[in-house]
């Protein structure tokens, strides 16, 4: 297809490697990724995420404690903060990479082998911050199944149940993997147009003397 271009490519790339991005920093300070309601008291809701837990009763509304001690929060949730944080760094830098690899994006005269790079490197950062994003909530949601289903708890005692910050993380990580994927994509169309177009001026090269020699017999 005439759209599907090395420069389309990079672009859609560098977009849904942006939205992925904007996801994951969002998703991160949200605090929604784990919920539960009791069935002693379903006027309370508990929320807990990477950074606050909250309460939401009818009476106050909803009420949000920071975590107070960064060493004392449990395994997985440290676990899960570190791998978020790691994941916007190098998305950010990825998408800077990826950007000043576009083409049509000026960086200097004579710069395309560096371009080239940037986008690979882009597209490396890009796939760390999409593996580190899902790595983060498939490890808290797999902490999560594994104390929901635990027999040594009694069946009055609530349970943490997935909130909708996961499902976002899970969506964030997807598209940056995607983004980053096809960053890769756009590099190997590139090189193929590129060498596709030293074969074509290779061939005209070599009619050249062919065509002055046949007008060099018409003048003899």
């Amino acid at each position: 297809m005439v759209l599907l271009t090395p420069k389309f490519v990079q672009r859609a790339s560098l977009f849904v490697s942006f939205g992925g991005l904007v996801t994951t920093f969002v998703t991160t300070f949200l605090p929604l990724w784990k919920t539960m309601n009791s069935d002693l008291n379903e006027m309370e809701n508990w929320y807990e995420g990477l950074w606050h837990m909250c309460i939401y009763t009818e009476e106050v509304g909803l009420h949000c404690k920071a975590f107070e001690s960064f060493l004392a929060l449990p395994p997985d949730t440290f676990a899960s903060r570190v791998f978020m944080c790691i994941s916007i760094v190098t998305g950010l830098l990825g998408v800077i990479a990826a950007f000043f690899g576009l083409e049509g994006v000026e960086i200097g005269a004579g710069r395309e082998r560096a371009k080239r790079k940037l986008l690979i490197l882009g597209g490396v950062l890009i796939w760390v911050s999409g593996i580190t994003t899902l790595a983060a909530v498939s490890l808290m949601a797999y902490i999560m199944v594994v104390k929901f289903w635990d027999e040594n708890l009694p069946d009055v005692m609530p349970r943490w149940e997935y909130g909708e910050a996961m499902f976002s993380a899970w969506f964030s990580g997807l598209l940056l993997v995607v983004g980053g994927t096809f960053l890769f994509v756009a590099v190997c169309m590139g090189d193929h147009e590129a060498k596709l177009q030293s074969q074509i001026l290779a061939s005209n090269q070599e009619h050249r003397p062919t065509t002055q020699h046949y007008r060099k017999t018409e003048i003899i």
